[in-house]
């Protein structure tokens, strides 16, 4: 059965209006519903997620962030690691179900084992790191693979494919 190059297109924009690429996982796993809250107040993206073209690519696996005040938890979670990487004040946060956020530079009192909610603060921004002063780098890992932060704040806009012609 042969389809016109019309009915095609309409059935292209159903799958598309009605598929959320980001609902559901590699895998098949659904993702953490969006709703995530910034790590600091009133931040603005310094510099934007660029995936890796492999795993050993170079890339931005993570957002720089610029804002004011605490460094704030983005979600419920646990300390999974506080500490120096590469002499950079780290704190990584086990979200459950797989996701794990890093934050950098942080300084932090908090140990590894602390639980933290969403919005409580975790530490300071420190110096050091490849973003700017007063800049925290904010990376994502869902089952060890990296992904945009703002994902998880539904803070992208979705592509539409609109017909030509």
């Amino acid at each position: 059965m042969t389809r016109s190059p019309a009915a095609l297109l309409a059935a292209a924009l159903l799958i598309v209006s009605t598929f959320h690429p980001d609902a559901v996982a590699p895998g098949g796993e659904p993702r953490p519903s969006p709703g995530w809250v910034m790590p600091l107040r009133g931040a603005a993206v310094a510099r934007g997620f660029e995936a890796p073209a492999h795993e050993y690519a170079p890339g931005h696996r993570g957002v720089d962030l610029a804002g004011e005040g605490d460094i704030v938890s983005p979600a419920n979670g646990v300390i999974a690691f506080a500490g120096p990487v590469a002499a950079r004040p780290v704190v990584t946060i086990d979200h459950g179900d797989g996701v794990v956020t890093s934050l950098e530079p942080v300084d932090t009192a908090l140990q590894t084992g602390t639980a933290v909610g969403q919005g409580e603060p975790v530490g300071t921004v420190a110096s050091g790191g490849h973003a700017g002063d007063g800049t925290i780098h904010f990376g994502v890992r869902r089952n060890g693979e990296y992904i945009n932060p703002l994902l998880m704040m539904g803070g992208l806009t979705r592509p539409i494919l609109l017909p030509c012609c």
